[in-house]
């Protein structure tokens, strides 16, 4: 292998914990709610029961939550509804009333995987020769649930990797609504095939910026005739669904990037927000943001989403729209190209494509890059993360899946300005499984979502069978010189 491993990793840590609303009876599909019940058992209890009640949970569970009191009355206000109006609720039954509707969930219990690395916001701190990086990375909870994790690691000099402490506790993002743009809106909704009369006569009411409020309106006044026919409700209940999925997520100041966790909070990622690939991404006026595609999984149908933030501390969520965002594992370049967004795609679920947007949200008909070839390739090959830009030309980190579903880490070269042009690919892996990375979650497996380049090394944390994560580099020169040209 050119790439050579260190002794840097991660494992899952069941104690990182988020609590989330609880409503006993809403987690079996289609049965009834207890909320009331419940909610009457516990404005009976007596004072002193409570009281004591309240004294215990903040003992046992306030170092496990950030702002654990102010999560337990928010819970508690959303379950408010059941309580008559003739009951007063001390501070101490608001606690345990919202405790009770209050449920711990383990964001690593069944595994961590699918790093990827982009230069920290945080440079303070370091020595010569040193970078700090920050990595998102998918952990996996009950029930296959992926959320977005963080967490950093120090690189150099030399061949250096260091993770940093992962603080605890874990803590959720709040999240608000976000606006849409209606050419945006429009290009999901003909993704989804439900451009129907009533769409386009919602569509053409809205303005050209859509809170959710300026749908209600188009709705209230689109005409009784399209709102009888039949498809008006599933048209109705999409079109809330997508305006609703987009939203802002922030995390407190005092929130550290270990800490953090983006759970799922649009119906469309509900099982799981997957494999986020993240870039530092220069604009045209040379200011950075990062930028990362994931995937969503609302238990039958993924959805590419793209998350912005300027820091991340503070990200904005939207899906994506278009034939290139159509199937799982987009990679977006790190900035644009001949006055174009790029991304990296496998739309046909095995060849490596590209794709390019004018907006970044919409995303045109991809051109094929690669087809498998190469015998450790043979069912699929897609990208490893976004490609790195040196002086001959973006190196794209690939996967590629063989026989025994085995996943083995190559790379591809693509031309600096035409992009559609192979200049080389590997002749051998850079990365395959170790005699022991062959037993976990998912055997057989390498991958990563994100390398990251320092002083003429090409640094590839992976996940190793979707469980854990090792940290491997390899010389630029050498991957370089290992591509076979393509012309």
């Amino acid at each position: 292998m050119i790439a050579h491993r260190v002794q840097a990793g991660l494992r899952a840590d069941p104690a990182r914990v988020v609590a989330r609303l609880f409503l006993p009876g809403e987690e079996l599909h289609r049965a009834r709610s207890r909320a009331s019940q419940v909610v009457g058992r516990v404005m009976s209890l007596a004072e002193e029961e409570v009281e004591r009640l309240a004294a215990g949970l903040l003992r046992d569970f306030s170092d496990r939550h950030h702002d654990y009191q102010g999560l337990l009355r928010r819970n508690a206000s959303n379950v408010s509804a059941h309580i008559e109006q003739t009951q007063e609720l001390t501070a101490a039954r608001t606690l345990v009333l919202g405790a009770t509707f209050t449920a711990e969930y383990a964001t690593e219990a069944a595994g961590l995987c699918n790093p990827s690395a982009v230069l920290s916001p945080d440079q303070g701190g370091l020595h010569a020769g040193q970078t700090r990086v920050a990595l998102s990375v998918r952990g996996i909870g009950e029930g296959h649930i992926s959320s977005i994790g963080f967490c950093s690691a120090v690189v150099g000099p030399g061949a250096q990797w260091s993770f940093e402490p992962r603080l605890r506790p874990a803590s959720n993002a709040d999240t608000t609504p976000a606006s849409w743009r209606k050419a945006h809106l429009y290009a999901v909704l003909a993704d989804q095939g439900q451009l129907d009369e009533l769409a386009e006569a919602v569509l053409h009411a809205l303005p050209a910026e859509i809170q959710a409020h300026d749908l209600e309106q188009a709705l209230a006044s689109a005409h009784r005739d399209l709102l009888a026919r039949t498809g008006a409700a599933a048209t109705v209940d999409l079109l809330r669904k997508v305006v609703a999925s987009a939203y802002h997520a922030s995390f407190a100041p005092d929130v550290e990037l270990g800490q953090r966790i983006l759970s799922p909070s649009a119906d469309e990622e509900s099982n799981g927000m997957e494999d986020a690939r993240f870039t530092r991404f220069v604009k045209d006026d040379g200011t950075a943001e990062y930028r990362a595609t994931y995937t969503a999984y609302d238990g039958r149908q993924i959805a590419p989403r793209l998350l912005i933030s300027p820091d991340l501390r503070v990200f904005r969520a939207h899906r994506l729209a278009g034939p290139a965002a159509r199937n799982k594992g987009m990679a977006l370049f790190p900035r644009k190209v001949n006055g174009q967004y790029l991304a990296l795609c496998r739309t046909d679920g095995e060849n490596t494509s590209l794709a390019s947007s004018a907006d970044g949200y919409v995303w045109g008909r991809p051109v094929v890059l690669r087809e498998p070839s190469a015998p450790w390739e043979m069912l699929q090959v897609g990208n490893c993360g976004p490609p790195i830009e040196t002086d001959q030309g973006w190196l794209v980190l690939t996967h590629g899946v063989g026989p025994m579903r085995v996943y083995v880490i190559g790379a591809l070269l693509l031309d600096l300005d035409d992009p559609t042009r192979v200049v080389g690919y590997s002749r051998t892996p850079l990365l395959s499984p170790g005699r022991d990375e062959q037993d976990g979650y998912v055997p057989n497996v390498v991958y990563s979502c994100g390398a990251f380049l320092h002083d003429g090394l090409v640094w590839i944390p992976y996940g190793i069978d979707d469980c854990r994560i090792g940290v491997a580099y390899a010389p630029l020169g050498a991957v370089l010189a290992d591509l076979s040209s393509a012309s």
